[in-house]
């Protein structure tokens, strides 16, 4: 039989190293381990957000629909007072220039009118009063 010594130095080394590698696999072990039970938490987690998200996208997209219809409402609306305000501005020149022919028009008329009554009520007086001359001798 061969008998060989034994290195105790090395073989201290190579138990020692056997057992660090084994330790630090059981510690990956564990961290992976921990790793999962989160993961399968913020699944179950962010599952149910999915969940409510899904409950409330249907209302939430009603509701936009709803606001978007009244803004396309509220935009027709603009348009039509628009239109509405550009056609009075127009009417409402269209009466400023018919108010100034009037006044040119009427004008001359109600100066030549009072010429008119004018001449005629002295043309009454005349009647009425006659005409009488200082140098008649009937005018006493």
């Amino acid at each position: 039989m061969v008998t060989s010594e034994i290195d105790w130095p090395h073989l201290i080394f190579s138990v020692g190293a056997g057992l660090g590698v084994l330790l630090i696999g059981i510690g990956v072990l564990v961290l992976c381990s921990g790793i999962a039970g989160f993961l399968r938490r913020l699944n179950g987690t962010l599952d149910e957000v999915d969940r409510q998200i899904g409950a409330l996208s249907a209302p939430v997209a009603e509701t936009l629909a709803h606001v978007g219809g009244i803004a396309d409402t509220a935009d027709a609306t603009v348009a039509r007072l628009s239109g509405v305000v550009g056609s009075l501005e127009s009417v409402a020149s269209n009466v400023v220039k018919t108010s100034d022919l009037a006044n040119r028009a009427v004008a001359p008329a109600i100066v030549n009118v009072g010429a008119t009554l004018t001449g005629i009520t002295a043309g009454v007086r005349r009647l009425v009063v006659g005409r009488r001359s200082d140098s008649d001798p009937g005018n006493n």
